[in-house]
């Protein structure tokens, strides 16, 4: 069963989401980055290039040629899942298939309208029986 890792208080969710990337490609798990829509890919692409001044973080576009090598996915297309291992979510929605993945992440900043959000997909999945952990970035500067 998918486990579920919430990060709330995140004061840039996707400072967070380069962060978390960053550290499961270290542990070689590849990451796949769900978006609400082409922006945002668009935006976390453009960040992975730029978040790390002393190192770089491979990364593309599920529909790149060069995904099937490369650690950390970004798409907006829920039909777009290469891989099983580990599904960021910055999706104000659960994302479809999420459970055929081994573990989701979730990224709650400090807005009500995200904390809404996040209670519901944290009520979706608590309802079907999925074991979530809980982070609190605002005990570790997130």
């Amino acid at each position: 069963m998918t486990r579920i890792d919430f990060y709330f208080e995140a004061e840039d969710k996707l400072q967070v989401a380069c962060r978390l990337s960053a550290k499961a490609a270290r542990q070689k798990l590849r990451v796949l980055i769900y978006t609400a829509d082409e922006a945002l890919a668009q935006r976390i692409d453009r960040l992975l290039w730029t978040w790390q001044a002393t190192g770089f973080l491979p990364h593309c576009m599920t529909r790149s040629p060069l995904a099937a090598h490369t650690p950390v996915l970004i798409t907006h297309h829920p039909e777009d899942t290469p891989h099983d291992e580990v599904l960021l979510n910055l999706h104000h929605d659960w994302p479809p298939a999420f459970s055929r993945f081994r573990r989701l992440v979730e990224i709650v900043g400090r807005d009500d309208e995200d904390r809404e959000a996040a209670r519901a997909r944290f009520r979706f999945y608590r309802d079907r029986g999925y074991e979530i952990v809980n982070h609190d970035l605002s005990k570790t500067n997130g």
